[in-house]
């Protein structure tokens, strides 16, 4: 199991998380979910690194260029609905991939405790194939797994690439310990605290409700 912290460079990563977290600007939910697809674009520029190409060859209007270009695409999946824009990004680029979706949500009790609900799923068989999961926040890490877990009745993947915005290092912990070894955990920034209701600090706040307006 392979894992990438982008924020670890010197990159424009920074600034879009930087204005992702920034509260004079998260009033902005237009941009706040700019922000989020355009770091979708670039987590899909480092994973198109590490996908297999085969040699194709180009008319252009004066010859013949040979050139890698994909073997094969992935399914790039998200969890519903604050993953879309960034689902949105990934998808600008793998252009032709299929697509899957998982909703999943946290069902809140009275002590302050919840489960994670996984209650609607669409997905293409994914046997054999490369799949992309995206979530913008990776708290526990339960929701990612569950919602893996939920995709693998669709088939057995070949690769696995875990996208997470901003992770807690217990969420970290947790992905590594239950995803198997063919997974690549892709993540923007990792903060060290989780609350005891299971918010990541600094964090950035609700990513579902800063795109898409507060839920009732």
């Amino acid at each position: 199991m392979t894992y990438h912290v982008l924020s670890n460079a010197n990159s424009l990563v920074n600034e879009f998380i930087g204005e992702l977290r920034d509260v004079s600007i998260q009033a902005d939910s237009m941009r706040f979910r700019r922000n989020l697809e355009r770091l979708g674009e670039i987590f899909a520029y480092e994973i198109s690194k590490t996908l297999h190409y085969q040699t194709k060859e180009i008319t252009t209007p004066l010859g013949v260029a040979t050139l890698p270009v994909l073997a094969d695409q992935p399914v790039i999946a998200t969890i519903l609905r604050a993953g879309l824009p960034l689902h949105q990004g990934l998808l600008n680029y793998f252009d032709r991939a299929e697509n899957a979706f998982v909703s999943a949500y946290r069902k809140h009790h009275q002590d302050g405790s919840f489960d994670i609900k996984v209650e609607y799923l669409s997905s293409p068989n994914l046997s054999d194939k490369v799949l992309i999961i995206s979530d913008p926040m990776l708290a526990t890490g339960a929701s990612m797994w569950l919602s893996y877990k939920a995709l693998t009745g669709r088939g057995k993947p070949r690769h696995i690439h875990l996208i997470g915005l901003i992770a807690s290092q217990e969420g970290v912990e947790y992905v590594k310990k239950h995803m198997p070894e063919n997974t690549t955990i892709w993540l923007g920034a990792v903060d060290d605290e989780l609350t005891v209701q299971s918010y990541i600090v600094p964090g950035l706040g609700d990513a579902g409700d800063l795109a898409f307006g507060k839920k009732v």
